[in-house]
């Protein structure tokens, strides 16, 4: 049995009248913040490609219709050394209770050696997400001897107390077509506070196949009747492009990868034609939603499908 997916077509991209957010909504992340709205934050990008996290407020009974599309960026680049100076990749945000939210993202710090590192920064709103300020300059997932290059796209649930935190990390590169590739696995890490958490991470899926070298951002949300349900991107290595996967789990922890179940692949001249990724799912009533990116990270904007049975 394989899920039916309905695509209903790209919902939002940005006109180009800000400069902030000439290009791209990548990374499409949803939290519903009220019965009638659901928040997508996004990262667009600048004419020089720099991303800065926003968001695009959709009806949540209609996820096509637009409501709202913030006006200026949720937060700036760091400042220069920083480990997010050459840009935000927005990739999970968590209510923590009241007004409350963390929002955790992939900062950018441009390598010599290696073409670039991605680490774990924080940010909190205390107004429901219409602001948000750095927790701190530096990561909350900080490089280490396990995890050297790659500590990013992380995903964060709130769990009797626990915040568990997925996440993506690696230390090694390859080359692809005459371009060095970095190579990393999912992990999976806990915290007491959402803001201290150890140095590395547990081996969730590791990069087995032979045809691939990367996961991206994992998203997990709860599976009817219980358990969790797991949705991430696969790097390729021979066409250097991602597809989506799927994951099942009854805790969490231990997952039985089933890709070809998820059944949410490419469309032959569409803007999803060469690449499909990051599927972030939001469950709304009986209904479950993913919002996705399609080809160049998302340079045409984001999209929507709804499933329709499984």
């Amino acid at each position: 049995m394989t899920m039916h997916w309905r695509k209903l077509g790209i919902v939002y991209a940005p006109p180009g009248d800000q400069d902030w957010a000439s290009s791209h909504a990548m990374v499409p992340t949803p939290l519903q913040i009220s019965p009638e709205v659901i928040r997508v934050f996004v990262t667009f990008c600048d004419a020089n490609g720099l991303g800065r996290p926003g968001f695009v407020d959709v009806d949540a009974n209609d996820p096509t219709r637009v409501l709202r599309v913030s006006e200026r960026p949720l937060l700036d680049l760091g400042a220069p050394g920083s480990f997010d100076e050459n840009g935000l990749l927005t990739c999970s945000v968590l209510p923590m209770g009241g007004r409350r939210l963390f929002l955790y993202y992939a900062g950018f710090e441009l390598g010599t050696k290696i073409r670039y590192r991605l680490l774990t920064g924080l940010a909190i709103s205390d107004d429901g997400g219409e602001t948000f300020h750095r927790h701190s300059s530096v990561p909350v997932l900080e490089r280490s001897d396990q995890e050297r290059h790659i500590r990013g796209g992380p995903w964060a649930l709130l769990d009797q107390g626990v915040v568990r935190l997925w996440y993506v990390a690696g230390s090694d590169w390859i080359e692809l077509n005459g371009k060095s590739m970095p190579v990393y696995d999912l992990r999976y890490v806990e915290s007491k506070d959402g803001v201290h958490f150890p140095s590395h991470g547990q081996v969730q899926l590791r990069v087995e196949e032979a045809d691939e070298h990367g996961f991206g951002r994992p998203c997990v949300i709860g599976k009817p009747g219980g358990g969790f349900r797991l949705f991430y991107s696969v790097r390729r290595r021979s066409f250097a492009a991602y597809r989506l996967g799927y994951a099942e789990s009854a805790d969490g922890i231990h997952w039985r990868r089933m890709d070809a179940h998820l059944n949410l692949d490419v469309s032959p001249g569409e803007f999803d034609s060469d690449a499909i990724m990051y599927a972030a799912p939001i469950q709304i009533g009986e209904q479950l939603y993913v919002f996705y990116n399609g080809n160049h990270f998302g340079r045409d904007g984001f999209a929507c499908a709804r499933l329709e049975r499984e």
